[in-house]
Protein backbone atom coordinates (compact mmCIF):
# COMPACT_ATOMS: atom_id res chain seq x y z
CA UNK A 1 0.00 0.00 0.00
CA UNK A 2 1.05 3.58 -0.96
CA UNK A 3 2.39 5.73 1.74
CA UNK A 4 1.15 8.85 3.37
CA UNK A 5 4.32 10.29 1.88
CA UNK A 6 3.22 9.52 -1.50
CA UNK A 7 0.29 12.01 -1.28
CA UNK A 8 2.73 14.47 -0.51
CA UNK A 9 4.53 13.70 -4.36
CA UNK A 10 1.18 13.88 -6.12
CA UNK A 11 -0.01 17.04 -7.44
CA UNK A 12 -3.82 17.83 -6.63
CA UNK A 13 -4.66 20.48 -9.18
CA UNK A 14 -2.50 19.27 -12.41
CA UNK A 15 -4.63 18.77 -15.25
CA UNK A 16 -3.58 14.79 -15.52
CA UNK A 17 -5.06 14.50 -11.64
CA UNK A 18 -7.86 16.28 -12.15
CA UNK A 19 -8.83 14.49 -15.54
CA UNK A 20 -8.63 11.31 -13.61
CA UNK A 21 -10.07 12.51 -10.45
CA UNK A 22 -13.12 13.37 -12.86
CA UNK A 23 -13.97 9.74 -13.43
CA UNK A 24 -13.33 8.18 -10.24
CA UNK A 25 -14.53 10.88 -8.33
CA UNK A 26 -17.74 10.22 -10.82
CA UNK A 27 -17.58 6.44 -9.48
CA UNK A 28 -17.74 7.27 -5.81
CA UNK A 29 -20.21 9.47 -5.75
CA UNK A 30 -22.87 7.32 -8.73
CA UNK A 31 -21.66 4.13 -6.63
CA UNK A 32 -23.33 5.50 -3.29
CA UNK A 33 -26.16 6.38 -4.85
CA UNK A 34 -26.77 3.18 -5.80
CA UNK A 35 -26.23 1.73 -2.61
CA UNK A 36 -29.01 4.50 -1.25
CA UNK A 37 -31.44 2.77 -4.19
CA UNK A 38 -30.81 -0.98 -3.46
CA UNK A 39 -30.89 -0.28 0.23
CA UNK A 40 -34.67 1.75 -0.50
CA UNK A 41 -35.59 -1.20 -2.68
CA UNK A 42 -34.04 -3.86 -0.26
CA UNK A 43 -36.09 -2.50 2.10
CA UNK A 44 -39.28 -3.59 0.16
CA UNK A 45 -38.18 -6.97 -0.09
CA UNK A 46 -37.16 -7.26 3.54
CA UNK A 47 -40.04 -5.35 5.24
CA UNK A 48 -39.30 -6.83 8.50
CA UNK A 49 -35.70 -5.08 8.36
CA UNK A 50 -37.34 -1.66 6.63
CA UNK A 51 -36.17 0.21 9.64
CA UNK A 52 -32.39 -0.54 9.50
CA UNK A 53 -32.22 -0.70 5.55
CA UNK A 54 -34.02 2.46 5.43
CA UNK A 55 -31.23 4.12 7.74
CA UNK A 56 -28.48 2.49 5.93
CA UNK A 57 -29.78 4.19 2.43
CA UNK A 58 -29.95 7.22 4.17
CA UNK A 59 -25.99 6.94 5.16
CA UNK A 60 -25.13 6.31 1.49
CA UNK A 61 -26.92 9.29 0.29
CA UNK A 62 -24.73 11.48 3.15
CA UNK A 63 -21.64 9.47 1.96
CA UNK A 64 -22.46 11.08 -1.69
CA UNK A 65 -22.64 14.12 -0.32
CA UNK A 66 -19.19 13.80 0.99
CA UNK A 67 -17.79 12.88 -2.50
CA UNK A 68 -19.60 15.61 -4.23
CA UNK A 69 -17.92 17.88 -1.67
CA UNK A 70 -14.58 16.71 -2.17
CA UNK A 71 -15.13 17.14 -6.19
CA UNK A 72 -15.64 20.63 -5.52
CA UNK A 73 -12.86 21.00 -3.29
CA UNK A 74 -10.49 20.41 -6.46
CA UNK A 75 -12.40 22.19 -8.27
CA UNK A 76 -13.65 19.04 -10.75
CA UNK A 77 -16.19 17.97 -12.45
CA UNK A 78 -17.42 14.37 -12.06
CA UNK A 79 -18.28 12.03 -15.56
CA UNK A 80 -21.63 10.99 -13.86
CA UNK A 81 -22.61 9.62 -17.67
CA UNK A 82 -19.17 7.46 -17.33
CA UNK A 83 -19.91 6.28 -13.86
CA UNK A 84 -23.36 4.92 -15.05
CA UNK A 85 -21.94 2.71 -17.82
CA UNK A 86 -19.31 1.74 -15.45
CA UNK A 87 -21.83 0.53 -12.99
CA UNK A 88 -24.49 -0.29 -15.11
CA UNK A 89 -23.72 -4.44 -15.39
CA UNK A 90 -24.30 -4.60 -11.78
CA UNK A 91 -27.36 -1.96 -11.74
CA UNK A 92 -29.10 -3.83 -14.21
CA UNK A 93 -28.29 -7.85 -12.55
CA UNK A 94 -29.63 -5.75 -9.58
CA UNK A 95 -32.59 -4.28 -10.82
CA UNK A 96 -33.70 -7.57 -12.76
CA UNK A 97 -32.77 -9.59 -9.01
CA UNK A 98 -35.17 -7.28 -7.32
CA UNK A 99 -38.41 -7.39 -9.83
CA UNK A 100 -37.74 -11.85 -9.29
CA UNK A 101 -37.77 -11.30 -5.80
CA UNK A 102 -34.17 -12.57 -5.75
CA UNK A 103 -33.22 -11.08 -2.13
CA UNK A 104 -30.28 -13.43 -2.23
CA UNK A 105 -28.61 -11.83 -5.27
CA UNK A 106 -29.62 -8.54 -4.16
CA UNK A 107 -27.96 -8.64 -1.27
CA UNK A 108 -25.01 -10.06 -2.72
CA UNK A 109 -24.57 -7.33 -5.25
CA UNK A 110 -24.78 -4.89 -3.09
CA UNK A 111 -24.30 -5.94 0.75
CA UNK A 112 -21.46 -7.30 -0.33
CA UNK A 113 -20.03 -6.99 -3.81
CA UNK A 114 -20.58 -2.96 -4.32
CA UNK A 115 -19.58 -2.71 -0.38
CA UNK A 116 -15.97 -5.17 -0.56
CA UNK A 117 -15.02 -3.07 -3.59
CA UNK A 118 -15.94 0.22 -2.07
CA UNK A 119 -13.66 -0.37 0.98
CA UNK A 120 -11.24 -1.76 -1.04
CA UNK A 121 -10.99 1.36 -3.17
CA UNK A 122 -11.16 3.75 -0.04
CA UNK A 123 -8.80 1.80 1.64
CA UNK A 124 -6.17 2.13 -1.27
CA UNK A 125 -7.04 6.02 -1.53
CA UNK A 126 -7.04 7.21 1.90
CA UNK A 127 -3.33 7.11 1.80
CA UNK A 128 -2.58 9.14 -1.10
CA UNK A 129 -5.73 11.56 -1.05
CA UNK A 130 -5.66 14.73 -0.30
CA UNK A 131 -6.54 16.20 3.21
CA UNK A 132 -9.71 16.99 2.67
CA UNK A 133 -10.90 13.99 0.84
CA UNK A 134 -8.92 11.76 3.04
CA UNK A 135 -11.12 13.69 5.83
CA UNK A 136 -14.12 12.89 4.21
CA UNK A 137 -13.22 9.17 2.86
CA UNK A 138 -11.87 7.83 6.29
CA UNK A 139 -15.34 8.68 7.87
CA UNK A 140 -17.53 6.69 5.43
CA UNK A 141 -15.46 3.80 5.37
CA UNK A 142 -15.90 2.70 8.98
CA UNK A 143 -19.98 2.85 8.28
CA UNK A 144 -18.99 0.79 5.31
CA UNK A 145 -18.12 -1.72 7.21
CA UNK A 146 -21.49 -1.99 8.88
CA UNK A 147 -23.50 -2.20 5.70
CA UNK A 148 -21.05 -5.06 4.51
CA UNK A 149 -22.20 -6.79 8.20
CA UNK A 150 -25.82 -6.29 7.81
CA UNK A 151 -25.47 -8.36 4.37
CA UNK A 152 -23.23 -10.83 5.74
CA UNK A 153 -25.38 -11.74 9.08
CA UNK A 154 -28.94 -12.32 7.35
CA UNK A 155 -26.68 -14.33 4.84
CA UNK A 156 -25.56 -16.55 7.49
CA UNK A 157 -28.98 -16.57 9.03
CA UNK A 158 -30.60 -18.08 6.16
CA UNK A 159 -27.16 -19.82 4.68
CA UNK A 160 -28.74 -23.50 3.79
CA UNK A 161 -31.40 -22.14 1.87
CA UNK A 162 -30.00 -19.61 -0.16
CA UNK A 163 -26.54 -20.97 -0.92
CA UNK A 164 -27.39 -22.16 -4.46
CA UNK A 165 -28.37 -18.84 -5.97
CA UNK A 166 -25.74 -17.00 -3.87
CA UNK A 167 -23.50 -19.14 -6.31
CA UNK A 168 -25.08 -18.56 -9.35
CA UNK A 169 -25.08 -14.62 -8.24
CA UNK A 170 -21.59 -15.02 -7.47
CA UNK A 171 -20.74 -16.81 -10.80
CA UNK A 172 -23.07 -14.20 -12.55
CA UNK A 173 -21.17 -10.68 -11.09
CA UNK A 174 -17.98 -11.28 -9.84
CA UNK A 175 -16.88 -11.54 -13.70
CA UNK A 176 -17.89 -8.23 -13.72
CA UNK A 177 -15.83 -6.70 -10.60
CA UNK A 178 -12.70 -7.71 -12.58
CA UNK A 179 -13.80 -5.55 -15.58
CA UNK A 180 -14.80 -2.76 -14.04
CA UNK A 181 -11.10 -2.51 -11.93
CA UNK A 182 -9.82 -2.97 -15.39
CA UNK A 183 -11.96 -0.08 -16.65
CA UNK A 184 -10.14 1.95 -14.12
CA UNK A 185 -6.69 0.81 -13.57
CA UNK A 186 -5.06 3.70 -15.34
CA UNK A 187 -7.14 6.37 -13.97
CA UNK A 188 -6.81 4.51 -10.42
CA UNK A 189 -3.21 4.66 -11.40
CA UNK A 190 -2.89 8.86 -11.77
CA UNK A 191 -4.30 8.77 -8.33
CA UNK A 192 -1.66 6.60 -6.55
CA UNK A 193 -4.17 3.48 -6.47
CA UNK A 194 -2.28 0.51 -7.80
CA UNK A 195 -4.87 -1.97 -9.41
CA UNK A 196 -3.17 -5.20 -7.83
CA UNK A 197 -3.25 -2.99 -4.41
CA UNK A 198 -7.08 -3.12 -5.25
CA UNK A 199 -7.42 -6.70 -6.14
CA UNK A 200 -5.57 -7.90 -2.92
CA UNK A 201 -7.52 -5.67 -0.95
CA UNK A 202 -10.84 -6.59 -2.71
CA UNK A 203 -10.05 -10.45 -2.34
CA UNK A 204 -9.44 -10.19 1.30
CA UNK A 205 -13.17 -8.42 2.07
CA UNK A 206 -15.02 -10.63 -0.06
CA UNK A 207 -13.06 -13.82 1.18
CA UNK A 208 -13.46 -12.46 4.83
CA UNK A 209 -17.17 -11.74 4.19
CA UNK A 210 -17.64 -15.22 2.32
CA UNK A 211 -16.01 -16.66 5.44
CA UNK A 212 -18.59 -15.10 7.40
CA UNK A 213 -21.24 -16.56 6.10
CA UNK A 214 -20.39 -19.84 6.22
CA UNK A 215 -18.41 -20.97 3.24
CA UNK A 216 -15.46 -22.77 3.72
CA UNK A 217 -11.98 -22.32 3.05
CA UNK A 218 -12.68 -24.44 -0.51
CA UNK A 219 -15.47 -22.68 -1.32
CA UNK A 220 -14.43 -19.69 -0.91
CA UNK A 221 -11.23 -19.93 -3.58
CA UNK A 222 -13.42 -21.25 -5.95
CA UNK A 223 -15.91 -18.83 -5.39
CA UNK A 224 -13.52 -16.37 -5.60
CA UNK A 225 -11.41 -17.62 -8.57
CA UNK A 226 -14.67 -16.47 -11.29
CA UNK A 227 -13.50 -14.31 -13.87
CA UNK A 228 -9.91 -13.84 -11.77
CA UNK A 229 -7.88 -14.55 -15.21
CA UNK A 230 -9.37 -11.47 -16.63
CA UNK A 231 -8.24 -9.18 -13.83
Amino acid sequence: MPSLETSLEIDFHSETYKDAYSRINAIVIEGEQEAHENYIKLAELLPEDKEQLIRLSKMESRHKKGFEACGRNLEVTPDLEFARKFFSGLHQNFQDAAAEGGIVTCLLIQALIIECFAIAAYNIYIPVADDFARKITEGVVKDEYSHLNYGEVWLKNHFEESKAEFEEANRQNLPIVWRMLNEVEKDASVLGMEKESLVEDFMIQYGEALSNIGFTTRDIMRMSAYGLAAA
